[in-house]
């Protein structure tokens, strides 16, 4: 089997570096390398030649900037493997990646799969502390691939695949918000199997906690789109970050204006998230920026979700959904 590893870039010439330079050294794995760059204006084809000449097989596409899912379909159209498998620019893959990708399909073969993240040792403290807290069950559940989950798993595009009878078949990925998830829904709609192979990759998270909250919550608006599109799709598991932003301001107010006692629950949940962090082997420094990594996640994600809510299905404003599909898709 051969596996085409798609990877859309913009801006991230050092960090394709390290992605390459983690896919130099696997273990195993008959596989190519599709870069395509999406209108970036720091290029990393010099980075690309580089490894090339090293032996990597590696191929390097240059195109106007549309989106990253209309880069990864790009990528799809020109790769020749029998599998294809999707990584973020800012992931580095463990040696063994995909050694035990091919032995995990080999004796249980899916149409498509989805793994893991994880933090490296390397990476900074807020990303480590930010990594605790898109992977605990105190804040997500479990749904990022822990092994105790609130929903079933959905295979994102920081690790994910699926075959190219699945791409011919269901198509690309659409140019929206929470693209993956709407690609592993379209997927499952279609009676292809999907599982969850525990194969994690490294991935950088979020350098400071403002440009995480902005991350979150466009992932919370857009938890409201993918309703528009699946009803069925919004689940308990989701309405928890805005339960979150709820509950904080009425025991903030509560712990005010009636007992201070109010806030002892918050401080219980919290010493929970500091706690966890510590048993997950973080360091004390870790474990306290845990408490307003976690605090970013829920409240930007929550605040998202409410204001999406609000306009679109509150108010019934904006454009339908499946109308600006059809618009980003020239139809």
């Amino acid at each position: 089997m051969k596996f085409s590893i798609i990877i859309p870039v913009y801006n991230r010439v050092e960090e394709v570096r390290e992605l390459l330079q983690s896919l130099m050294a696997q273990e195993a794995g008959n596989f190519e390398v599709v870069v395509v760059e999406d209108g970036s204006t720091e290029r990393s084809e010099a980075v690309c030649q580089e490894f090339a000449a090293r032996g990597l097989d590696v191929k390097y596409f240059y195109k106007e900037n549309e989106g990253r899912s209309i880069a990864r379909n790009y990528g799809m159209e020109r790769a020749t493997g029998d599998y294809f498998v999707f990584f973020d620019s800012d992931c580095v893959i463990p040696p063994g990646y995909f050694a035990l990708l091919e032995a995990a399909l080999i004796e249980n073969y899916t149409d498509c799969f989805g793994g893991p993240d994880s933090a490296h040792s390397s990476f900074t403290d807020t990303q480590k502390a930010i990594n605790y807290s898109m992977t605990s069950f105190l804040t997500t559940g479990g749904i990022r691939g822990g092994k105790i989950r609130l929903e079933k798993f959905v295979p994102r595009t920081f690790n994910m695949g699926f075959s190219r009878q699945v791409y011919e078949r269901v198509g690309g990925f659409r140019e929206m918000f929470s693209e993956d998830i709407d690609m592993s829904t379209r997927i499952r709609l279609a009676g292809f199997t999907i599982a969850f192979i525990d194969d994690p990759v490294w991935h950088k998270r979020r350098v400071d906690f403002r440009k995480f909250w902005r991350q979150v919550y466009v992932f919370g608006m857009s938890r409201i789109t993918l309703k528009l599109l699946y009803p069925d799709s919004l689940k308990a598991v989701h309405l928890l970050p805005a339960v979150f932003v709820i509950g904080c301001v009425a025991l903030i107010v509560l712990g005010i204006t009636v007992s201070p006692w109010f806030f002892a629950v918050l401080g219980a949940y919290f010493a929970g998230i500091f706690l966890g962090a510590l048993m997950a082997g973080q360091s004390l420094k870790v474990a306290l920026m845990a408490m307003p990594a976690a605090t970013v996640q829920l409240g930007g994600y929550g605040c998202g979700f409410i204001k999406a809510w609000f306009v679109k299905i509150l108010l019934r404003r904006g454009r339908d959904v499946r109308e600006e599909i059809l618009i980003r898709k020239g139809k």
